[in-house]
């Protein structure tokens, strides 16, 4: 029994060491096997190409991780043949990349590099601001994380092409004009003067609008911009006194009543001033001789004023263009609309913190109520106006 299990377990270690042989044999086959055809690949990397590539690197490493015995080989083992042409390779890529200034090479962004970049540019901008150019990059880099998420082609940041772009040539098309045209426009020697570009430089000769009934006309006050715009000329005739400057009409602020081609002005003042949205067109179907006063500058509405009809004497709206402060707009405005309106109460109201307050105290407008949250619904959330007002009233 001794002598039959020593025969076995002799038996059993021939097998083992005969299983452990074969598979080393086998392990060398291959890696034998893995070399010759690495090698052949340098071989053919040796041939003149002008565009050396990590091709061959890629597929040793492919052929490795797909064979059997992969565990067997290390780094080493796989990397060595293709060093060289890797070397090659890199100094290639080195010479042909960008360089910056200071010679650095400039590398493309990793989609790791990339979401700093978004995620630094999107604190700026909650904070300081971003610049024009800092804004177009975020964009950019934005739109290519999205099209990397859904799998579609990037296309590169910075324009491809090696040179500047040439158009194309266009064949000239030879105008067919009818004889009795080209008569016509021969036969022309003068252009009138209204319709010459000397006319759209000089501009119309406006007087006063509306001549026929101006509520009034004040030749005195000078606002802010119209002193804006005497010194401009005038630094442009001090920097160039031998240039021939055109001549400057010199109009008043005039007041009058609301007509259909100062709506689209009044709608973008009312607008910028106070919220989106107002339309004041249907005064003009309520008495506008009574209820609408509007400041013009030339044919620019410098200011308006409206009241909700002549039976219901409410203030909806008086504003003053930004640039035209200081020059009695509000003041005038708000007069004529109360002399137009005698023996009436007018009403109003206004937030608690509008300078426009001391204006309705010096006509006598006296406060009634305070009124939380009046201006909640219509006023943006960011306005610095408050979204409190009073109710004024003038008491005749």
């Amino acid at each position: 029994m001794d002598s039959d299990s020593a025969y076995d377990e002799d038996s059993r270690f021939s097998d083992d060491e005969y299983r452990a042989r074969k598979r080393k044999r086998v392990t060398r086959a291959s890696t034998s096997k893995f070399k010759r055809s690495t090698t052949k690949r340098v071989v053919r990397m040796e041939s003149p190409d002008p565009s050396p590539s990590l091709q061959p690197l890629l597929d040793a490493l492919t052929a490795q991780y797909a064979s059997e015995q992969s565990e067997d080989a290390d780094f080493q083992t796989v990397i060595e043949p293709q060093l060289d042409d890797l070397l090659k390779v890199r100094r290639h890529y080195e010479e042909k990349a960008e360089r910056d200034d200071d010679g650095r090479l400039i590398q493309l962004f990793s989609p790791l590099d990339q979401e700093d970049v978004i995620r630094n540019l999107e604190l700026k901008r909650s904070g300081a601001g971003l610049s024009v150019m800092e804004a177009i990059v975020l964009r950019k880099l934005k739109l290519q994380s999205i099209r990397r998420a859904h799998a579609l082609v990037c296309p590169a940041l910075r324009p491809t092409t090696s040179g500047p772009l040439t158009a194309l040539p266009t064949p000239r098309r030879d105008p067919h004009l009818k004889p009795q045209i080209l008569d016509a426009l021969y036969a022309i020697k003068t252009t009138p003067y209204e319709s010459s570009f000397l006319s759209r430089l000089h501009g119309a000769h406006v007087s006063t609008p509306d001549l026929h009934q101006p509520v009034a006309v004040d030749w005195e006050s000078q606002a802010p911009w119209m002193e804006l715009m005497e010194d401009i000329r005038m630094h442009y005739a001090l920097k160039f006194p031998t240039a021939e400057l055109p001549d400057e009409v010199q109009a008043p602020i005039t007041y009058t009543t609301l007509s259909a081609e100062h709506l689209p002005q009044i709608h973008d003042l009312l607008r910028r001033l106070f919220w989106a949205g107002i339309d004041v067109s249907d005064s003009l179907q309520y008495q506008p001789e009574q209820a609408t006063i509007v400041a013009l500058y030339k044919r620019l509405v410098v200011g308006c004023a409206f009241l909700s009809s002549p039976l219901e004497t409410y203030i909806t709206y008086l504003a003053v263009r930004p640039g035209w402060e200081n020059a009695q707009i509000a003041t005038s405005m708000l007069y004529h609309l109360i002399t137009r309106n005698p023996n009436k109460d007018i009403t109003l109201h206004v937030s608690a913190n509008n300078p426009a307050m001391l204006l309705y105290n010096r006509f006598g407008f006296k406060a009634e109520e305070f009124v939380v949250g009046f201006y909640e619904d219509y006023l943006d959330r960011q306005s610095r106006a408050s979204k409190n007002a009073f109710r004024l009233r003038l008491r005749r």
